[in-house]
C-alpha cells in the first residue's frame, strides 16, 4: 500500500510512499458458542474469511491511502478517474491507527453480514518490521464517524465514498 499524511505531524510521511503491511485479525464466537460436534469448528474458515480476504486482495492491496481532505483527490478526479476506486480514504490522515479502526469496522461489517455469530476481538497492522498497531474496541464511535453510509461500515468491497 501507499499513503501520505498531510497534517504536518509526520514530516517524513508528507510525500507519497509505500509499505508492505501484514494485517492479522482475531475473531471469536460472539456468544461463546461451542464447537459444531460434527466438525469441531465454530465455522469453516472460508465462511469466516472469504469476504475479508477478497477485500484485502482486491481493494486494499496496491491502494493509495489518503485523508478525505487531501487535494490529490481532485487530481485523480480530473486526470485519472479510473483510479478513484484504488483510493482508500480515511477521516483525517491515514495513519496506521485510523486505518486499523477502519479495518476493524469493515471486518465487523463482514462478520455481521455473514450471520455466523462471529466478532472481531482485535486487529493488528504491522506497518514496518518495528512498527505495529493493535486495535480492539467495543465502541467504534469513539474512533470513527458512526454514519452507516461510510465505507468502513458496509459489507462490500468499497474503500472510499467518492462519487
Amino acid at each position: 500500500m501507499g499513503h501520505r499524511l498531510i497534517s504536518g505531524a509526520a514530516k517524513n510521511c508528507q510525500i507519497p510512499h509505500g509499505h508492505d503491511e501484514v494485517v492479522t485479525v482475531n475473531i471469536a464466537s460472539k456468544n461463546n458458542e461451542g464447537l459444531d460436534p460434527n466438525t469441531n469448528m465454530l465455522v469453516e474458515f472460508e465462511d469466516a474469511k472469504g469476504l475479508w480476504f477478497k477485500w484485502i486482495d482486491q481493494a486494499v492491496d496496491h491502494s493509495f491511502h489518503i485523508n478525505k481532505e487531501d487535494p490529490i483527490i481532485e487530481f485523480f478526479r480530473e486526470n485519472e478517474p479510473d483510479l478513484l476506486t484504488k483510493l482508500l480514504v480515511t477521516p483525517g490522515d491515514p495513519t496506521t491507527e485510523i486505518r486499523a479502526a477502519c479495518y476493524h469496522s469493515k471486518l465487523s461489517s463482514f462478520l455481521n453480514s455473514g450471520g455466523k455469530g462471529l466478532i472481531c476481538i482485535g486487529l493488528q497492522i504491522q506497518e514496518t518490521p518495528t512498527n505495529a498497531v493493535y486495535f480492539s474496541c467495543d465502541d467504534i464511535g469513539k474512533f470513527l464517524p458512526s454514519d452507516h453510509d461510510n465505507w468502513w461500515n458496509r459489507a462490500d468491497l468499497s474503500i472510499n465514498d467518492l462519487d
